[in-house]
């Protein structure tokens, strides 16, 4: 006999949700991953490197997965359950974690690093990026592209906005007005799909800008409409959109 709907939601609901280790949808949700393989690619860009920044760390897995961080090695981050994480995580591997909020400015001198990395910043700040990158140097990213898991937001929120200000267009023009030369801009869509309800609740504790506050009290119909929903026809599909960003500061 399945588990219920209730069961289901309390385990989502109690699963602690700082960090990006998403280990824990094994077997719940699947998504697929960027062709490009973004940790790879800047740990390449971190091997040449001499001092490097990370903006928005989570919890630190990401950069820890790299094979060599540079001799100078920085991260922030602002939510503290992430920020203990990340510490405990990159500071025996030579990086110093920083707590910083993630709107500028950020607390470094201006021409600090020759590479800025970031994973899924909530929202890139290219003047600021622009300012702490020496002459010559690389921001290299993986941006969250529009419209993602769009299917989720609006199932639970209604049709959103025909605008959206992840549209490539509009970073490649902040970029570009920030001083940055555009080196390298690609998008994907990739397929996510959720086998429970647990993964979902989960997924948007998690991923708090899908449903901006939500909570399991306030969504409960929909929950378990959504369920019902999943029992009854398979997997719940949605698609998320990632898109590499690669800049670099004019010598």
């Amino acid at each position: 006999m399945g588990r219920t709907f209730e069961e289901l939601v309390a385990e989502g609901d109690a699963v602690p949700t700082e960090g990006w280790d998403f280990s824990w949808f094994e077997g719940r949700a699947t998504e697929e991953r960027p062709s490009w393989g973004y940790q790879r690619l800047m740990g390449e860009r971190m091997a040449q490197a001499g001092a490097s920044l990370d903006i928005q760390t989570g919890g630190g897995e990401v950069l820890a997965g790299v094979p060599r961080r540079p001799p100078v090695s920085v991260a922030t981050e602002a939510w503290p359950p992430n920020i203990a994480k990340a510490t405990a995580l990159l500071h025996p591997l030579g990086t110093v974690v920083v707590a910083d909020p993630e709107e500028p400015p950020l607390p470094f001198a201006d021409d600090a690093f020759d590479l800025v990395v970031s994973r899924h910043p909530v929202r890139a700040y290219f003047d600021e990026i622009a300012r702490v990158l020496r002459p010559g140097g690389t921001y290299f990213a993986q941006h969250i592209g529009p419209r993602t898991v769009a299917e989720v937001s609006e199932y639970f929120l209604g049709p959103l906005p025909a605008t959206d200000n992840r549209h490539p267009d509009l970073e490649r023009a902040e970029a570009e007005a920030a001083g940055l030369e555009i080196v390298d801009v690609r998008m994907e869509r990739l397929r996510m799909e959720f086998f429970d309800i647990a993964a979902v609740v989960h997924f948007l504790r998690k991923v708090i800008w899908i449903v901006p506050g939500f909570t399991v009290d306030d969504y409960l119909p929909p929950l378990r409409d959504l369920h019902a929903k999943i029992e009854s026809e398979g997997p719940f599909v949605a698609h998320s959109s990632r898109r590499l960003f690669e800049a670099r500061k004019p010598v």
